[in-house]
């Protein structure tokens, strides 16, 4: 069964005829000429799929990453608001690394870049969520991130 993005993504390129769009070809007609999104949802769909791998950029244009032809689009689509909040929980999840990475900065006057390094050295090394990463890179320099614990720990669950 397809998924929700992917028959906006289909709907999209079927309306408009081609096999590569802009950002601004979709962006645009889901917030403007569909009314479906705001402007902002709207270019933020576009970046969640592009994170999801359902779009991929070639030629300074985007085109999706499978078949056009083998999703169903129902008559009389309109998108949820269920697919939006899992957006929103992805970006939620992101925000928590950029918080403690934040933190782990503004304590130990170390460069973003570097800090993020380890981050990414201890999720590879550990095999762990890059939440939990920066936990243990926190930890490393006696950053007190306690206040993200329970946003930390509602991530590690809600991955499954």
């Amino acid at each position: 069964m397809s998924s929700e993005a992917e028959i906006i993504i289909a709907f999209l390129f079927n309306r408009s005829g081609k096999t590569m769009l802009t950002e601004a070809e979709l962006y645009l007609p889901l917030s403007m000429e569909l009314g479906w999104l705001s402007t902002k949802e709207a270019k933020e769909f576009v970046k969640y799929v592009i994170n999801q791998g359902l779009l991929v950029k070639k030629d300074g244009a985007l085109q999706p990453t499978f078949p056009l032809e083998t999703i169903t689009i129902p008559v009389g689509f309109t998108p949820s608001k269920q697919l939006f909040s899992q957006q929103r929980e992805e970006e939620e999840k992101d925000n928590i690394l950029e918080q403690v990475l934040a933190r782990i900065c503004s304590q130990t006057h170390q460069n973003q870049h570097s800090i993020l390094g380890e981050i990414t050295k201890e999720e590879r090394e550990k095999n762990i969520t890059p939440g939990v990463a920066a936990c243990f890179v926190a930890r490393k320099y006696d950053v007190d991130i306690a206040h993200l614990y329970d946003e930390v720990e509602q991530n590690i669950f809600q991955r499954k």
